[in-house]
């Protein structure tokens, strides 16, 4: 079971983490949501505040540090700002702990302990135009020349894919199926590796979207991680810890509704009386109170399951189902309590809404989690 008590390290770093974000991060995300551009002059301190290095060994730059401090974090960034989680989740998260967990220790060397202060970003190469949930039919292809491999083929949706210093890319090395993926690091600069922005979203507007095309981009045989083949393997495995890091984000941006509804609620009057004294708002206010509890508990037991070394990966699976479709349902009652205020960006509840509302459809959707937790309650596998 998990243990519900914070440590003291644990407290003081949730505590150091939300002065930190509400004052450098909520001041500013309205902005930065109408800019579609997060300052990255925001990404160096997060690293001197050790964001990008939880979970990441000190010998390789990082804190080192458990997976409950872990979801404290991504809990605080959500709240704060998801699109700024976005930037530190998928860099240290998904890029990071492939490289810690599959990496050769000169791949290791190469480049954790830029990841872990945020002087380096990375990104995660596995979603294209035409496989998304799909991801082990991926077109994508590396074709062995010499003691190279060469890379053709196009990428999409990628969370910090213009401003990342390596993208992890996967790519077709053999026949059809994902026993024919292998996984690349592949530094942004290499010639015939081109980013284009995506821009026009609804959520997560701060954070830079991009689509990648390899032109013939050549790497030499050490880039591969892992085993040639394994990388589906090695993309599953890693967005079951990135569900862990959704399900916390999620969690954050229940809590900034309750935070928000219930200032705005306590302070605004209606006919008479304090907004917070009429019974459905009470009711309103309960329900995202209920859901914000229920999604840390499951977002906390699978990280100690993860500190524990046992199998996490159904429990990740429920902890990101329940806390996105609950962050959509919070913002949804969120703004009914603000009215027509909850409408208009000068108040948060509406990008909290569309913030969330991605969130169940990436790191796997809320349909694929349900088949996922549906197998493994039944033993029946109901994926064609």
């Amino acid at each position: 079971m998990v243990d519900l008590s914070l440590s003291e390290d644990q407290q003081a770093f949730q505590k150091i983490a939300r002065d930190f974000l509400d004052n450098e991060v909520v001041p500013h995300r309205a902005q930065w949501d109408r800019d579609e551009r997060v300052d990255t002059a925001i990404i160096p301190k997060l690293g001197e505040l050790g964001f990008f290095g939880l979970t990441i060994p000190e010998e390789y730059g990082g804190l080192g540090g458990d997976y409950i401090t872990y979801c404290i974090g991504m809990e605080e960034l959500g709240r704060a700002d998801s699109s700024v989680r976005g930037i530190v989740s998928v860099s240290m998260g998904l890029f990071g702990k492939i490289v810690l967990d599959h990496g050769t220790e000169a791949q290791k060397q190469e480049w954790l302990p830029g990841i872990a202060t945020g002087e380096k970003l990375g990104c995660f190469g596995l979603t294209e135009p035409d496989t998304g949930s799909d991801a082990g039919n991926l077109r994508t292809r590396a074709t062995r020349n010499g003691s190279d491999w060469v890379i053709n083929g196009s990428k999409i949706f990628i969370t910090n894919g213009s401003w990342a210093d390596v993208c992890i890319v996967f790519a077709r090395t053999g026949g059809p199926g994902p026993k024919g993926v292998s996984a690349f690091l592949v530094p942004t600069d290499t010639p015939g590796f081109i980013r284009e922005e995506i821009h026009g979203k609804l959520g997560l507007r701060g954070q830079v979207t991009s689509s990648l095309t390899f032109e013939d981009v050549r790497v030499p045989d050490s880039a591969m991680v892992g085993q040639e083949g394994g990388g589906f393997k090695i993309a599953m495995n890693s967005l079951d810890k990135g569900r862990v890091s959704v399900g916390a984000g999620c969690t954050g941006i229940i809590q900034g509704c309750l935070e928000a509804v219930v200032d705005y609620s306590t302070t605004r009057k209606q006919f008479g009386r304090q907004l917070a004294s009429f019974q459905m708002i009470q009711d309103m206010i309960a329900q995202i109170s209920l859901d914000a509890d229920a999604a840390r508990l499951l977002s906390w037991r699978a990280a100690d399951l993860i500190e524990r070394g046992l199998p996490f990966s159904i429990e990740a699976s429920k902890a990101k189902l329940f806390a996105s479709e609950k962050a959509v349902d919070a913002a949804n009652m969120a703004i009914q309590v603000f009215g027509g205020y909850g409408y208009v960006d000068e108040y948060p509840v509406q990008k909290y809404m569309r913030d969330a509302r991605v969130m169940t459809l990436y790191e796997g959707t809320s349909q694929i989690q349900k088949l996922l937790i549906g197998r493994a309650e039944t033993g029946v596998n109901a994926f064609l």
